[in-house]
């Protein structure tokens, strides 16, 4: 079903792939990207279990907006395992104009769609999604 604002539908493999993270835990990050030619909203990368916030941050384009999920565990003060899941909305300053309102305008509708998601972030560069402030927002 396309978002009435931009166009845009989600591919099916973005919800599958979604749950299987949240339920299984099959996976430690999601990334997905708009693809305009078909108006869809479509998966580019799964990280595995065992890699790190380091390959997350590393497989969002420098100078390309994206939307990406992270599960992320920690341990609280109290010596608590837990996780939480993140959705990322990651916009660059060096990205497109265009790219950045398509992504913009398709954010809501698309978020909806990953129920569990328990913290959101905005990030335009590097910093504003460092593991200090992904450690702060879990916490």
């Amino acid at each position: 079903m396309a978002n009435s604002a931009s166009g845009m539908a989600v591919n099916d493999e973005c919800k599958l792939r979604f749950l299987e993270l949240k339920a299984k835990r099959s996976h430690r990050f999601i990334v997905f990207r708009i693809e305009e030619k078909i108006q869809q909203v479509v998966v580019e990368t799964v990280g595995e279990t065992h890699q790190t916030y380091d390959d997350f941050t590393a497989s969002l384009p420098i100078d390309e907006c994206r939307y990406a999920v992270y599960d992320f565990d920690f341990t609280t003060d109290e010596n608590v395992q837990k996780s939480k899941i993140f959705f990322v909305a990651w916009s660059p300053d060096g990205s497109k104009i265009r790219s950045k309102m398509l992504y913009a305008s398709s954010k809501d509708r698309f978020r909806r769609e990953l129920d569990g998601v328990q913290v959101e972030l905005q990030a335009t560069d590097p910093s504003e999604i460092s593991l200090d402030i992904v450690k702060e927002r879990a916490i």
